[in-house]
C-alpha cells in the first residue's frame, strides 16, 4: 500500500538496552519535574541535573557499553535537545530519540 509506513520502518527496532535507557530517561524527566515542581519543571540547567541523576542514581552506567562521564553526558543531552528541537515536531518521542543516540555514542 502506498503512503503507509509501518512503525518498524519509521524507527529502528528498539534493542533491549535502548528500551531500558528510554525508560530511565522518562523516569529522570518525571523525577526532575517533581523536584522542580515549584517552578513547574522549569530549570535552565536541566541537562546537568539529568546527567548527575542518570550517572549516580540510576542503572544507566550498567546499561551502556561505556560508562558515561557526567560532563560528557551533559554535553550529549544538550546537543540532543538542540537536534531534537531543530527537527521541528518529530513523530518520535524525545526519550526514544535520545536513547537511540546515547546507546550509539556510549557504545
Amino acid at each position: 500500500m502506498l503512503g503507509l509506513t509501518l512503525e518498524h520502518e519509521r524507527w529502528p527496532a528498539m534493542t533491549e538496552p535502548t528500551e531500558q535507557v528510554r525508560s530511565l530517561l522518562h523516569e529522570a524527566a518525571e523525577t526532575h519535574h517533581r523536584v522542580y515542581r515549584i517552578t513547574d519543571g522549569a530549570d535552565d540547567d536541566w541537562a546537568s541535573w539529568y546527567a548527575d541523576w542518570l550517572t549516580r542514581l540510576s542503572e544507566l552506567p550498567d546499561l551502556l557499553a561505556r560508562r558515561p562521564v557526567r560532563s560528557e553526558l551533559t554535553h550529549q543531552l544538550v546537543s540532543l535537545d538542540k537536534e531534537y528541537l531543530a527537527a521541528g515536531s518529530p513523530e518520535q518521542p524525545w526519550e526514544q530519540f535520545y536513547a537511540e543516540h546515547l546507546t550509539q555514542v556510549f557504545a
